[in-house]
């Protein structure tokens, strides 16, 4: 079996084509012909990525420098700069090989063909069939060309000719994503379970929970939920079905039913695997499980709920690896991350971090602990729960039944010679009163709230029962957040919006704004977005807010003078990211309110 590994081959043979005697190029959209054959000693990746016009010399030189002295490759610099794209990179690596490139945003891939491999195998040779050249040779996408045992595999496994072209990684597994869709998962296990008499109405739970087709279809569940990047998995009966739906960049999207004989198997072994009582129904529960998907740990907060149809689940995706916990890449402005890191590296003080739930509060917490987290430092977090376990830090889980609440623990805490606290959240006054003397005795208090806005925060804790002369000397700064979807780089529309479009939704603007719009493509599943970036705004305690506070202004008053002060309120910093194509007006009014003073 001769397997093709390189078009057109070095020594100089023409392209094939295909069988109608065209090329590729001509025969398919998506698919681009490499400009020069290979001749002479093979070019440097580096020196193709200039001469397509991806990056500078001058930054490609730089990029040499660093990969050194990371004990890296130039790419892979220039990928972690942003400097040149996964898509650009594929283009480089065809263009090297005398390969074809294949974009599968624009390409129809044939998915008959892309079935002769399983999606295991796909994935882990990052190579999918997406069409046959002729009866015996197949085109094959592939992030890596010079995986030479791939092309040998592939070819033994469908027992063709390979012909290699170059995609980029990420279109590659996206592929291979839909390769193994739910839906089919939920059709061959429900195929499955009734080749093997399945459960009848009335079953052991436990027995049912067990069976092979059911726990392969929770797996599949999860492993989906997380190559999607959804923060959570819901499954909701509805008395037919159970309905299923993922939480992508903070929007519900469903994704599949499941058949109501497996139901009451699906909830049960969802409930094993986090040790709860799959016997109890009628309260709610909750528990916690670790598992490895696709090599990397991750783990799941599981909740159950009573309801009339039955019991509905919801599991939150606690992905380490999928967070970002620096500062600088949160999307904080260059005058708001200052004002933030200024206030986060006192001695002392409170700093605290509000928003609804979900909008990134204990990730920008935790980012902040990033940066204070020296050998110098004892740092000390309580929280309900521990979403991520960081290294050098004590981290203190709540346990309501065991009497260890935010209040006990802080008391102990303060025994604990802390230079750092982080509390999950001001949930009550007791809370609020130890977490303001703490930071008037010396320590740097970081903890969460939920207000809507920065000056909002101020007076809140004085609802609480905090005394305000005690607010105004102990808080230092205040950040309020949102998270807003980001418009999808591969398919994003450039367009004008009007000044009268952004006054209807609620900018103070006075000019027309060049910006982007949402559009959809393979890459972001439609939707036009892929990814969240932070909206900030950040007060910091002046002289002039503090006499307010105790002089127990409202919060309108606090919020004009630290906005004469500098603050930038969440809309404006979401207009500025308008602007800058980041994200769009839709969008930021979606996460801030129409006609929000925010």
């Amino acid at each position: 079996m001769s397997i093709l590994h390189s078009v057109p081959d070095p020594e100089g043979e023409p392209e094939r084509h295909s069988p109608a005697g065209r090329r590729l190029s001509d025969l398919w959209a998506g698919v681009t012909s490499p400009a020069t054959r290979p001749s002479g000693p093979p070019r440097f990746l580096t020196d193709v990525v200039v001469d397509l016009g991806l990056a500078d010399r001058e930054r490609v030189e730089q990029a040499v420098v660093a990969a050194r002295a990371q004990g890296t490759t130039p790419e892979r610099v220039l990928l972690t700069e942003r400097t040149i794209t996964q898509d650009g990179l594929a283009r480089a690596l065809a263009e090297r090989h005398g390969l074809h490139h294949v974009d599968l945003t624009v390409f129809r891939p044939d998915m008959q063909v892309a079935a002769l491999l399983k999606p295991a195998q796909a994935k882990r040779f990052e190579a999918v069939p997406v069409a046959r050249l002729d009866d015996r040779t197949l085109l094959v996408a592939m992030a890596d060309p010079t995986n030479v045992l791939a092309l040998d595999d592939i070819g033994l496994m469908t027992g063709l000719e390979v012909r290699p072209g170059v995609s980029s990684r990420e279109d590659v597994l996206a592929l291979v994503g839909r390769l193994s869709t739910l839906d089919d998962a939920v059709r061959d296990a429900s195929i499955e379970e009734e080749a093997e008499g399945g459960p009848a109405e009335v079953v052991d739970l436990r027995e049912s929970a067990d069976d092979a087709p059911v726990v392969k279809l929770v797996n599949q569940i999860i492993a989906q939920a997380v190559e999607q990047g959804a923060s959570d998995v819901h499954l909701e009966p509805n008395g037919r079905d159970l309905r299923v739906r993922f939480r992508i960049d903070g929007v519900l999207q469903e994704t599949t039913t499941v058949p109501k004989r497996m139901v009451s198997g699906v909830v049960s072994r969802v409930k094993i695997m986090s040790e709860l009582d799959i016997a109890e129904r009628r309260l709610p529960q909750d528990g916690r499980v670790g598992l490895t998907v696709a090599g990397h740990h991750v783990d799941l907060r599981v909740v159950t709920l009573p309801s009339v149809h039955g019991e509905s689940v919801v599991m939150r995706i606690l992905d380490k690896e999928a967070v970002i916990m620096e500062l600088d890449r949160l999307g904080m402005a260059g005058g708001e991350l200052e004002r933030f890191r200024r206030s986060v590296g006192k001695p002392h003080g409170c700093v605290l971090a509000t928003g609804p739930t979900g909008s990134g509060k204990s990730t920008t917490l935790y980012a902040a602990l990033g940066e204070l987290n020296t050998p110098d430092k004892n740092i000390i977090t309580i929280e309900d729960p521990v979403e991520y376990q960081v290294d050098g830090i004590t981290q203190v889980q709540v346990n309501p039944r065991a009497g260890l609440q935010f209040a006990t623990g802080l008391r102990s805490m303060m025994r604990a010679d802390p230079d750092v606290i982080m509390v999950g959240e001001i949930r009550d006054r007791d809370t609020a009163q130890i977490a303001v003397e703490a930071a008037l005795t010396g320590h740097l208090v970081l903890s969460t709230l939920h207000t809507n806005d920065a000056p909002t925060a101020i007076t809140r804790l004085t609802e609480m029962g905090i005394e305000p002369f005690l607010v105004a000397s102990a808080i230092d700064a205040v950040v309020a957040q949102r998270l807003a979807r980001t418009l999808c780089r591969h398919c994003k529309a450039r367009t004008v919006v009007s000044v009268d479009v952004l006054r209807e939704h609620g900018f103070p603007a006075r000019f027309d704004v060049e910006a982007y719009e949402q559009v959809g493509c393979a890459r972001c599943s439609g939707s036009g977005y892929r990814g969240r970036v932070g909206l900030y705004e950040v007060m910091t305690m002046s002289e002039e807010i503090r006499k307010l506070v105790v002089a127990r202004a409202p919060t309108d008053q606090i919020a004009e003078v630290a906005v004469r002060e500098g603050m930038r309120r969440l809309r404006d910093d979401g207009l500025e990211k308008i602007a800058n194509g980041v994200t769009s007006v839709a969008e930021v009014t979606r996460v801030t309110g129409l006609g929000s003073a925010l």
